[in-house]
């Protein structure tokens, strides 16, 4: 079906019809493309991550290289973590943190740095979910206006011979095929994505876990009792 064709000779409303299919099939290519393109970095960048950060002799150069590979969604919840670790070992923090325990905080602070880095894993879902089961509607639709403008034709011109029926008839259906064309990417992708993104949530949870436990178990008693010793020492000099 020439398309220059339906947008010299259509009706506007068949003119949207297209525009419209030819919008979602432009957004869903795009939003194909910038995500697989993402994930692939974040992938990447999780493994470098996980393999400099564990790879760490100190904390203190833990925690440096979590801030040189903030690209990584992993070092960035690290990030959260360690600043969570230092406003709860301050000794001139709120009064307010002491009403729940150094796990209880972290395991805020590490849940709140989950759901934010998932959040941003959705980005663009919505819209590939709408094209996949909209678009066939709307080409269907494009379909039942191409037929009834076409019969309309049809009975104006009083000849129902089969040339005079299979052109109309074959350029309205092909909108219908439009409509698949643009919703059948959208859906493939939107099931290939969540995937992705249900992986990269175990990944998250699972470094989370192991993370807290090393803070809670390691870092935090030597911050705390580092914090103890320092407040001691101010008490004798004073």
């Amino acid at each position: 079906m020439d398309l220059a064709v339906v947008f010299h000779q259509g009706d506007w409303i068949l003119i949207g019809v297209f525009v419209t299919l030819i919008t979602m099939s432009a957004l869903t290519w795009y939003l194909i493309l910038a995500k697989s393109a993402w994930l692939h970095l974040v992938r990447r960048a999780n493994r470098q991550f996980l393999q400099a950060f564990w790879d760490a002799e100190t904390l203190p150069v833990a925690r440096q290289r979590a801030t040189n590979m903030a690209k990584s969604p992993l070092a960035r919840l690290s990030q959260s973590a360690f600043v969570a670790l230092d406003h709860f070992t301050h000794p001139a923090r709120p009064r307010l943190g002491d009403a729940c325990g150094l796990d209880e905080f972290l395991v805020r602070t590490l849940r709140n740095g989950i759901n934010r880095e998932t959040g941003q894993t959705a980005s663009g879902m919505t819209l590939l979910a709408s094209v996949g089961s909209t678009a066939p509607f709307v080409g269907l639709f494009g379909t039942v206006w191409g037929i009834y403008n076409a019969l309309i034709e049809i009975s104006r011109a009083g000849n129902a011979s089969m040339e005079m029926v299979a052109g109309p008839l074959g350029e309205a259906l092909v909108a219908t095929a439009a409509g698949l064309a643009a919703a059948i990417p959208a859906v493939l992708a939107y099931n290939a994505f969540q995937r992705a993104n249900r992986t990269l949530t175990e990944e998250l949870d699972g470094f989370a876990h192991d993370l807290h436990a090393f803070l809670t178990t390691g870092a935090a008693v030597d911050t705390d009792s580092s914090n103890a010793t320092a407040a001691s020492k101010q008490k004798e000099v004073a």
